[in-house]
């Protein structure tokens, strides 16, 4: 099996819900996003996939994010945009765009700061 990841980047603020702390409070994150991609077969040419389009797909789902205040989205309006939903938020909407009978998205994590982050995969 091969695993390719790429890292984005992106500023965005949001606010816990049913949170006691400072974090409920709206703040922001300079974010580092991790997208990996899984596969088991190489094209002839000795690629999994080209890495431009594992970017463009999460720069695509990026944008939507970028500079905005999470709560403000329609998916967060119910889903709390903590860092463990932004991250699966992020994998779904990228495996939307990229996964197909070669490739998929296996995980995603999202970094709030330099030491902390998560990550959401499927089993």
């Amino acid at each position: 099996m091969y695993e390719l990841k790429i890292v984005s980047h992106m500023a965005a603020a949001h606010q816990l819900r049913n949170f006691h702390g400072k974090c409920e409070n709206l703040h922001g994150h300079n974010w580092k996003i991790e997208v990996y991609v899984t596969g088991k077969d190489l094209e002839e040419n000795g690629i999994l996939v080209d890495f431009r389009q594992i970017k463009e797909a999460t720069q695509e789902v990026i944008n939507e994010l970028d500079h905005r205040f999470l709560n403000d989205l329609q998916y967060f309006k119910e889903v709390n945009p903590s860092s463990e939903n932004i991250a699966r938020h992020i994998f779904d909407s990228v495996g939307k765009l990229l996964n197909n009978d070669r490739v998929r998205v296996s995980r995603v994590t999202a970094w709030e700061s330099d030491s902390a982050c998560a990550t959401y995969k499927k089993p």
